[in-house]
């Protein structure tokens, strides 16, 4: 131990003796009056710069002594088949301090390996975590590098923060391949138009998303695929990827009227019961109907979507083809056609029925989507919309941190309806 009254230089101008250190208390991590010598806010941030500096350096020397197995001079290193080998410079970007830069030590067989400042990186972990978070929220590259120079003083390129934001693509191969549960009680099934660039020019891309109900009443997004278009065929290979990833049941299925839609689901998953959104067929409707006839068409037609049955919502049908056929005979059609889809909520109980009657969940989930990636008007490739995607999902799958409203009911029903089908 060095004497008393020894001073440790812990950067220029700037002494703590031992003494001084030994009137610290529990309250204070600094000795008294020590603040004193600071004469302006410069001085004071010039210390901490230091300090940063230093500190981390002897953490690094630290790192290294440790690969290295002996002290720096130490006897034990002679002929040990490795030694220091002087440092190199790096600069890295703090959150806190701006961009520092360090002296990074190294051995004579370039095998050290630091943990503090790794290799290949020159930005802090924080700081990626705060550019990702911004990322996230829908902010440009452009707008992000402006407000990391303003709040933290560290200048980063947009190139940079592509590069930063690239390492989510990893994450998003992780999560899309991961394991799912054998049995989901109702999924929702849609998908969402984002402009990417292709080949020079933008075009409408399609990205597929599903929400699978758990056992546990807690909802949770089980992929997104990417496609030029919506088609019932890339939706079958959707459903048998989510088949090779351990799902073996699906109980309801809940989608839009898109064509060959429910046979591509009965194609992979023949026992689930398939429900057309009764929203989406309302809008539908109403697109056949001129503006001064559309509320009372409305009206009647709630008749249908609302009655107590299916035998009930049979007779409104008809009452709804009698009176406004003759002039909107296409609106009233296709509820005729794909009447078998359109109401299989009638053989469920009410609480069931709230739930699956319409896909508004996967419409909510693509407008939190876009409220996350509506300044990034066009993306300038796939990997760039499947960042801005996943990152507004985990976003939005924070908030779904409790089971559905009644989940005890609903769970006793879905285990008197579909018995073993459920797997508790």
């Amino acid at each position: 131990m060095e004497p008393a009254g020894t001073g440790i230089r812990i950067c220029p101008g700037i002494v703590l003796t031992l003494n001084t250190v030994f009137f610290m208390d529990n309250q204070h991590q600094f000795p008294k009056d020590f603040f004193k010598q600071f004469k302006n806010k410069e001085a004071f941030h010039s210390f901490f710069n230091d300090l940063f500096k230093q500190g981390v350096e002897e953490m690094l020397k630290a790192e290294l002594a440790e690969h290295l197995g002996y002290e720096k001079h130490s006897p034990e290193g002679n002929n040990s088949g490795n030694s220091r080998n002087g440092s190199y410079r790096k600069k890295v970007k703090t959150q806190s301090l701006g961009d520092r830069v360090l002296n990074i030590p190294r051995d004579r067989n370039s095998e050290f390996e630091p943990q503090l400042v790794p290799k290949g990186s020159r930005m802090s972990d924080k700081l990626e975590e705060t550019i990702i978070g911004m990322y996230s929220r829908g902010m440009t590259n452009a707008d992000i590098c402006e407000q990391v120079k303003d709040a933290y003083g560290v200048d980063v390129s947009e190139g940079t923060v592509t590069n930063v934001t690239n390492r989510i693509i990893e994450h998003v191969k992780e999560w899309q391949n991961r394991p799912l549960e054998s049995v989901y009680f109702t999924v929702w099934m849609d998908g969402i138009v984002l402009k990417v660039k292709q080949n020079g020019k933008y075009i409408n891309k399609c990205i597929y998303l599903v929400i699978g109900l758990r056992k546990d009443g807690l909802k949770e997004v089980l992929g997104m695929w990417m496609a030029e278009t919506e088609s019932a065929s890339f939706w079958m290979s959707v459903l048998t990827d989510l088949k090779a990833r351990g799902v073996e049941d699906i109980l309801i299925a809940c989608t839009d009227n898109l064509k060959g839609f429910t046979d591509a689901i009965k194609g992979v998953f023949p026992a689930t019961v398939t429900q057309l959104c009764v929203v989406h067929q309302i809008r539908n409707s109403c697109k056949y109907v001129v503006w001064k006839d559309r509320r009372a068409f409305c009206a009647d037609l709630k008749e249908v979507y609302g009655a107590a049955n299916r035998e009930a919502a049979a007779d409104a049908l008809a009452d709804l083809a009698r009176k406004w056929g003759h002039k909107y005979r296409l609106a009233i059609q296709s509820w005729e056609n794909n009447w078998d889809h359109l109401t299989s909520y009638f053989e469920f109980p009410l609480e069931i029925r709230k739930i699956i009657y319409t896909t508004n969940t996967i419409e909510n989930l693509n407008r939190g989507i876009r409220k996350y990636t509506k300044s990034k008007v066009q993306f300038t490739d796939d990997v760039a919309a499947q960042k801005a995607a996943y990152l507004a999902i985990v976003n939005i799958e924070k908030k779904w941190s409790m089971p559905l409203q009644n989940w005890g009911i609903i769970l006793h029903q879905f285990l008197t309806i579909f018995d073993n089908r459920c797997r508790l």
